[in-house]
């Protein structure tokens, strides 16, 4: 039997056509009509007034912080269980990084402890973090309304990394209705190959701020002025995105809604499936939140018994990975702050297991995972 990858795209639609139009009209850099067109088409997905291409979600990250004034010897929070994506720009920054630890909820930064830690730090008079980076890890959004409250009264910026949940939204509370990204400061997405949609590399910056949106374009450009001349007024960065990956990100946007249908029937039949079997429980899934369920990620009952799942489908040529190591526990970060300790997503990280969630998986190559799953849990030890 074929190998069964852990996420890959789902090419098609429109693809080649708008990929051939690029070739055939020569516009294929970042100036041409695909980036203008994907800008606009997306910032209208996701309600939101304004939205910059970027050549990465790492540089909308970074130009997210750099928009939104972070500077040399700022702090900025971050969610502690995430991709290391999330945290670098604020060291490109030269900010120093604190993180935040997780709830066992939604598995995302915990909202109790910034919202206790914002009002500490006022009470006692202490400097605010310059902004808050909050993940929606895995496609599930964060409890987000009382960071955006506490941080609002503060003056502190919050930034959405959506990287893994565009299309999730929110069923309840106070951004009932609102679509993940869409309800921050700036939200920045990601468009790698494994993402729900691909541009083949890629990120896109939205915000309903004009000015904002203004000053990360200006920066992704150079920080080139207007005109013919190469006139730039300070140092800048080349983290525009191609009109060919544009191209095939206005095409891969066009099925979203049914890459996220497939996405959400996959998931709901690996619960069905694992419902009532001993050892693992099925994902975050909270009533007020709609996730994307950009990867399927059950925990196990503990790091030993996730591992003897992880073995017996690589010996079945199945590719299943552990979620992201605590940023704490990485050489880069072990030095930070960790606002509650990081004991939750350590113990997260250690027992779940992100197993395949591909659009294109098929009923039959997702009943010879949940076959594996299952024989791996009942096997004698």
């Amino acid at each position: 039997m074929a190998r069964i990858p852990l996420c890959i795209p789902e090419l098609g639609g429109n693809a080649a056509a708008y990929l051939n139009e690029c070739l055939q009209t020569n516009w294929v850099s970042s100036v041409g009509p695909f980036v203008s067109r994907f800008e606009r088409e997306f910032a209208a997905r996701v309600e939101s007034p304004h939205a910059v291409a970027c050549a990465s979600g790492t540089a909308a990250i970074h130009l997210a912080l750099l928009a939104t004034g972070v500077q040399p010897g700022d702090e900025v929070w971050v969610s502690d269980l995430t991709f290391i994506a999330s945290a670098n720009p604020a060291r490109y920054c030269g900010a120093s990084v604190t993180l935040v630890d997780s709830e066992a909820d939604t598995w995302n930064l915990d909202p109790q402890l910034v919202v206790d830690e914002l009002e500490a730090r006022a009470k006692r008079g202490d400097r605010m973090p310059a902004a808050i980076v909050a993940v929606h890890l895995l496609g599930h959004p964060p409890q987000l309304a009382p960071v955006l409250e506490a941080a609002a009264a503060r003056g502190v910026p919050v930034i959405e990394d959506a990287a893994e949940a565009l299309g999730a939204t929110w069923n309840r509370g106070p951004i009932a209705g609102r679509q993940a990204g869409s309800v921050s400061t700036i939200g920045c997405f990601s468009f790698n190959g494994n993402k729900v949609i691909t541009s083949g590399g890629g990120g896109m910056l939205v915000t309903g701020d004009e000015s904002l949106a203004t000053r990360a374009r200006h920066l992704s450009t150079q920080a080139k002025i207007p005109g013919v001349a190469y006139r730039h007024d300070e140092v800048a960065y080349n983290y525009r995105l191609t009109n060919l990956a544009a191209a095939l990100g206005v095409a891969q946007l066009e099925r979203l809604d049914e890459y996220l249908d497939r996405k959400r029937a996959i998931s709901e039949r690996y619960d069905e499936a694992f419902r009532g079997l001993a050892g693992m429980t099925t994902p975050p899934r909270q009533d007020w939140a709609r996730s994307s369920v950009w990867l399927y990620s059950p925990l196990f009952a503990t790091g030993q018994v996730r591992e003897r799942v992880r073995l017996a489908l690589a010996a079945a040529d199945i590719e299943a990975r552990p979620v992201w190591t605590p940023l704490h526990q990485q050489p880069p970060y072990a030095a930070s702050s960790v606002l509650g300790g990081g004991f939750v997503a350590s113990d997260l990280a250690s027992r779940a297991l992100s197993l395949p969630s591909s659009v294109g998986l098929t009923d039959q190559e997702q009943q010879e995972v949940v076959g594996v799953v299952s024989d791996a849990l009942t096997a004698r030890t």
